[in-house]
């Protein structure tokens, strides 16, 4: 029985359904105790079949749309910004991190700037690019790309700086110039770095453009979820827009994961290695039963 778990939990898709099946577990029981103690339990927690209702339901709550039509319409508009930031954001974290690594003095200008840049939280930073762009909605792609520019910056450096010095050296003895050195050494190099980055960066772009809907108004997921919770509308836009949001965070990284694997060779390679041995694994296994049945039978 043991040995059968185990066998279980070698499987890829094993860990994530279990961590599913266990947080819907604590959410039901959560929501159970919020029932019995609260008046009002569809404000604090309610039972994940009644968002699924709600989700569903055709009954219109606010400018004659569904809830489910008013977080996908909304979504449209926070993902859309989301995006621009984001891809904002790679492009300038990318080319700060080639800078710095050309330049050491760039990177000793920069780096403490990027930290600071980070410290700020986006409740203070918001009114100040708004007042810069004088436009909410930039505004808003402005403050993704921020959020999003710091992860990419910092790890793709990290990959950059990350190249053996003997390949740096071979490169060298062969005079190869600085932009092949780049192109072939240190570029493929800082690829899973690179992607790292993209997989801290993604979830916070969704989460800064939702914050900044709250905070600005004028449409989008926040906005919808700020005037749900002051009862505008139906409270189960609120849950609907936090189980989506989850949904997109990690659809995001499993996204970049999978970008990732398209783009590096190497991950590719890792990927089919990994297939064969459970392949060999799952004969080995199926050998060893027909060994241990023909066995029992006398054969």
């Amino acid at each position: 029985m043991k040995k059968k778990l185990g066998n279980l939990f070698d499987k890829k898709w094993a860990a994530p359904v279990f961590w599913m099946v266990l947080l819907i577990a604590a959410w039901e029981v959560g929501a159970s105790v919020t029932a019995i103690n609260k008046r009002t339990p569809e404000n604090i927690m309610p039972h994940l079949y009644q968002i699924m209702e709600a989700a569903f339901s055709s009954k219109p709550v606010a400018n004659g749309m569904s809830a489910a039509a008013v977080v996908l319409t909304s979504a449209g508009a926070t993902l859309g910004r989301a995006l621009c930031g984001f891809l904002l954001g790679t492009a300038l974290g990318f080319l700060l991190a080639l800078f710095m690594k050309l330049s050491g003095f760039v990177e000793k200008l920069m780096f403490p700037y990027l930290m600071l840049i980070q410290l700020i939280p986006v409740l203070g930073l918001a009114p100040i690019i708004l007042a810069i762009t004088g436009d909410i909605n930039k505004s808003r792609i402005v403050i993704a790309a921020i959020l999003s520019f710091y992860p990419v910056a910092t790890n793709t450096l990290a990959g950059f700086k990350s190249v053996n010095k003997d390949k740096y050296d071979l490169m060298y003895t062969y005079a190869a110039p600085k932009r092949v050195i780049y192109t072939k050494v240190f570029i493929p190099s800082s690829v899973p770095y690179f992607f790292t980055g993209l997989k801290i960066a993604a979830p916070m772009a969704v989460t800064a453009s939702i914050l900044v809907d709250t905070l600005q108004g004028d449409g989008g997921l926040g906005c919808m979820l700020s005037q749900s919770l002051k009862h505008a509308m139906s409270i189960y836009v609120f849950w609907l827009i936090v189980l989506f949001s989850a949904f997109i965070g990690i659809s995001s990284g499993y996204l970049m994961s999978w970008f990732e694997t398209l783009v590096s060779p190497e991950k590719r390679c890792v990927k089919k290695s990994g297939m064969r041995r459970e392949k060999r694994s799952y004969g080995t296994e199926t050998k060893k039963k027909k060994i241990l049945v023909a066995e029992r039978e006398g054969k």
